[in-house]
């Protein structure tokens, strides 16, 4: 396919899958998850114990990459009527030093998932399948941002990687930057709720797989005990929110 075609492609690709990612996304992981069987990392529960940490730290760097990037500068992610959309070009803070950082960090957590599960088919397929997707829509919405800012965007794409950020200068960058604790718990109270549920999902079904119902007791008593305050801070920042204690806007 010419390079322009599979560009094309590219870009439409990434308009479907910005509209859906929220549903697909975590259907496409979990119904791979649920056909598949996991492995035993080295043979013995203790390889297995260190993925699953390995697993839950990536997982949780990624939560964390998205956290710190929100409280200094947000972008609007979400898009407008599920269409890609944006009223200014964000070049603050952490979007400084990656054009991205928002999708490195899904893309962490999606990938420490899968070490938790330490599925041959979630590695396989998930992890190749989201690669391409969020390559798909950062294409899609590269286009649009090039054609809504013109030279402005061609000089932040010279000037900023892709994904990858370069840290170089970060402490300036943030320098007098003040954090936003309420646009953080305001705009990321429900990813990080579904993100830690995952993870506990992940670790009480993998464990059952191996152990059965006795031997998973610790892993769901251990998971309850952490989904219980987790669930209760979680209804507390959405009713803060609804109830605009959180501030409203961007």
């Amino acid at each position: 396919m010419p390079v322009a075609g599979g560009r094309r492609f590219l870009v439409a690709a990434g308009r479907v899958f910005f509209k859906v990612r929220d549903a697909l996304f975590p259907l496409v992981f979990f119904g791979l998850a649920f056909v598949s069987r996991p492995a035993l990392a080295g043979g013995s529960r203790a390889g297995d114990t260190a993925l699953d940490v390995l697993g839950i730290g990536v997982a949780l760097a990624g939560q964390l990459l998205r956290a710190v990037v929100i409280g200094f500068a947000y972008v609007q992610r979400g898009g407008k009527d599920k269409q890609i959309y944006a009223e200014t070009l964000q070049q603050r803070g952490f979007f400084a030093h990656c054009r991205n950082p928002l999708y490195l960090g899904n893309f962490l957590a999606l990938a420490g998932f899968c070490l938790i599960y330490n599925s041959l088919l979630c590695y396989l397929v998930a992890i190749p399948f989201f690669a391409f997707a969020y390559a798909a829509i950062i294409a899609a919405e590269e286009q649009f941002l090039r054609g809504q800012f013109g030279a402005e965007y061609a000089d932040y794409c010279r000037r900023v990687p892709r994904i990858i950020p370069t840290f170089r200068g970060l402490g300036r960058t943030l320098e007098g930057m003040e954090f936003d604790w309420k646009r953080l718990v305001r705009k990321e109270y429900g990813s990080t709720y579904a993100g830690i549920c995952a993870i506990l999902v992940l670790l009480v079904w993998e464990h059952w797989v191996f152990q059965g119902y006795p031997g998973c007791r610790p892993t769901i008593v251990g998971s309850v005990a952490v989904w219980v305050p987790l669930t209760a801070a979680y209804l507390v920042a959405r009713y803060l929110k609804k109830s605009g204690a959180l501030g409203i806007g961007h």
